[in-house]
């Protein structure tokens, strides 16, 4: 299995120079390369390829020393991240959907080189026991913040630029763990969003939702009007920008703090997770515009301001980044987890099947056939858990209306 390491990189001054100029040389290789691919197609109808672009390195490297001094797998990883990129691009058009063309990357928007473990990098360069280090080539051993031990063997070594931070990410070969002790329990989950909630268990639990983004809102928008009082390209809109993308950075991260310790919670405990298979893309969507009648003009309400702060709310909560990471920790652990479609789930009555819309009143559930009284996430959760088994079992789950 692959297993990925964070560290923090404190650079010296000048191997922070040295850093900006990487990413910068990598993303002119990025750019020329899309460039070469777009003329290439427009003037002779020719598809240009990754290896045909990656056997012109060693000619660029010879006649441009720039380019000569970074590692020569870095610069082939920068063409095959623009290769996915086309991948991807015409994947999505053979599907019908219509995505945007791959775009050149601007200053800012280029964030991340990709190197191979022992070819110009090495990890853990000058052994130590109180730090450790990493090698680039034309930048030098710098020094990490190695808060774990690093199990396995470290396959690509990037390096990411976050605003003023700098970090290593190590992609790392491993065997797969022991699996936990089975406890003998299973657990179905609703996910809710804001006030109501993270999600909610089958056996009745509540997981709070600390709605970071939410609580950071006042001081996101004050940063954002400090970035409007300032001429665009200045060295005060630059350093407004940044603490923008401070805030920003700093709520992602305690999102995934509080997420991870969720995850790691409930693979710990169960046995078996059952949760909503959520497109949660489609969700947040934003409302299509209604056009009114013809020679009217205008349109007609959508619910548009109240489909943007129901997308908020779910992207805060981070249901799609949850249900990940139970995925990863629970493959590690010999865990089970089980999506199912969330489909009428809130409507069936968890004690006789009865399947109606009437059975919910918001967060209240009463079943109008039996007479079932319960929470209406936690009735919802505990028919997500039978569906689950139902389908571990090879049968096809069915909520009936009776």
């Amino acid at each position: 299995m692959i297993r990925s390491y964070k560290f923090r990189l404190y650079p010296t001054s000048k191997q922070e120079d040295l850093l900006r100029t990487m990413l910068d040389d990598h993303r002119f290789l990025y750019n020329a390369a899309l460039q070469e691919r777009r003329e290439a197609w427009k003037r002779a109808r020719i598809g240009i390829k990754y290896y045909g672009q990656t056997a012109q390195l060693t000619d660029i490297r010879a006649n441009d020393p720039d380019y000569a001094r970074w590692s020569f797998t870095s610069e082939m990883a920068t063409l095959r991240r623009l290769d996915r990129a086309f991948q991807a691009f015409f994947r999505r058009v053979g599907a019908g959907q219509t995505p945007g063309y791959p775009r050149w990357k601007r200053a800012g928007r280029f964030s991340t080189v990709v190197h191979r473990n022992g070819d110009g990098t090495k990890w853990n360069s000058v052994p130590h026991l109180t730090q450790a280090r990493v090698y680039f080539q034309g930048i030098g051993h710098v020094r990490v913040k190695q808060h774990r031990a690093v199990i396995g063997r470290v396959k690509t070594v990037s390096v990411k630029r976050e605003g003023k931070h700098w970090s290593v990410v190590l992609a790392v070969q491993q065997d797969l763990p022991a699996p936990l002790p089975k406890t003998g329990a299973v657990v179905g989950l609703d996910l809710a969003t804001g006030s109501n909630g993270l999600a909610y268990t089958s056996l009745g639990g509540r997981i709070g939702n600390p709605a970071y983004g939410k609580a950071s809102l006042e001081k996101l928008a004050a940063a954002q009007q400090a970035v409007g009082r300032t001429k665009r390209g200045s060295n005060r809109n630059r350093k407004a920008q940044g603490r923008v993308a401070a805030v920003h950075r700093k709520v992602r991260n305690q999102r995934h703090d509080y997420l991870h310790k969720v995850a790691h919670q409930l693979v710990a405990d169960y046995d078996v997770i059952v949760a909503e298979e959520l497109l949660v893309a489609g969700m947040t969507r934003r409302a299509a515009p209604r056009p009114r009648l013809a020679g009217a003009g205008g349109y007609e309400p959508n619910g548009g301001s109240a489909k943007t702060g129901l997308n908020r709310s779910i992207l805060d909560a981070g249901w799609g980044i949850l249900l990940g990471m139970i995925s990863a920790k629970a493959e590690s652990a010999g865990r089970e987890l089980i999506l199912v479609s969330p489909a009428y789930t809130s409507q069936a009555c968890s004690e006789c099947g009865h399947r109606e819309a009437a059975n919910r009143n918001g967060k209240d559930f009463l079943c109008l056939l039996c007479g079932h009284r319960d929470d209406a996430d936690v009735n919802a959760a505990v028919n997500i858990l039978r569906a689950g088994l139902v389908l571990r079992d090879g049968r096809v789950p069915c909520l009936e209306k009776t």
